[in-house]
């Protein structure tokens, strides 16, 4: 596949501009297929093979040699440098890996880079329980620009539904309201809703809450609809802007 490269780190900022003072707009995970459209030393300006994200990343850590056969389907994966010795550092939520080797409770991504084979699912598994895949995130700091255990973002967290299942969905909410066709009325919620705010958006579990990452609270959590919707008007005075449903 020419021009086209595998990520091979935990995961890392995309940044708006070549510089780390420069705004974190996303990150690339671990096995994330991008293009390289320029480089230099110390940067590659890259685009995002799932979502056409543009943005600049060091030039470090990748490979054009490479095709995932799993992916994590935890929080975060534990990287071991042998079986019994864990390390301090994790692979992230919908990482791609390609396994070297294995036995009854470990598989070897990388040499000497074990994980927990329960960690894992096939590169073609289907998870149709996309709550299971936003309450993961329950408690996870809110980070702006982030799409892991480390911190996530409103937007993340809905589009790792779709990226995790191999299905397209834009990386920015303004994108994502766009894409998104409108589904009920705004007083009438049930679970699968996405309520869109302008920048904010929010999934519903049943017809009472919702799960997001709320920048106000500092962390992904669940919150009653409606009390959602006043707090957001009263505070920012912005009302919802569309109701559409999760669907892949």
């Amino acid at each position: 596949m020419r021009n086209s490269y595998f990520y091979k780190k935990s995961f890392s900022n995309i940044y708006k501009n070549p510089s780390r003072n420069s705004e974190v707009t996303s990150q690339i995970l671990y096995g994330e297929k991008f293009k390289i459209l320029s480089k230099n030393k110390n940067w590659l300006k890259v685009r995002t093979s799932f979502d056409n994200y543009i943005g600049y990343i060091k030039a470090t850590d990748y490979t054009n040699n490479y095709k995932p056969t799993h992916k994590i389907f935890i929080l975060k994966s534990s990287i071991f440098n042998k079986q019994s010795e864990k390390t301090k550092y994790f692979l992230p939520f919908a990482s791609k890996i390609s396994i070297i080797r294995e036995n009854k409770r470990f598989v070897e991504f990388e040499k000497n880079k074990w994980i927990k084979k329960s960690d894992i699912k096939k590169i073609d598994h289907i998870e149709n329980n996309y709550l299971k895949i936003l309450k993961l995130f329950l408690k996870t700091r809110y980070l702006w620009g982030g799409k892991t255990y480390a911190g996530i973002d409103c937007s993340a967290i809905l589009q790792l539904i779709y990226y995790y299942n191999n299905k397209f969905y834009p990386r920015d909410t303004k994108d994502q309201i766009k894409y998104s066709i409108k589904n009920s009325k705004n007083n009438n919620f049930k679970k699968g809703d996405v309520i869109f705010w302008k920048g904010h958006v929010a999934v519903c579990i049943n017809s009472k809450k919702l799960i997001h990452a709320y920048g106000p609270e500092k962390k992904v959590l669940i919150m009653l609809i409606k009390k959602t919707i006043d707090r957001i008007e009263k505070t920012t005075k912005l009302i919802v802007k569309k109701v559409s449903l999760i669907k892949y």
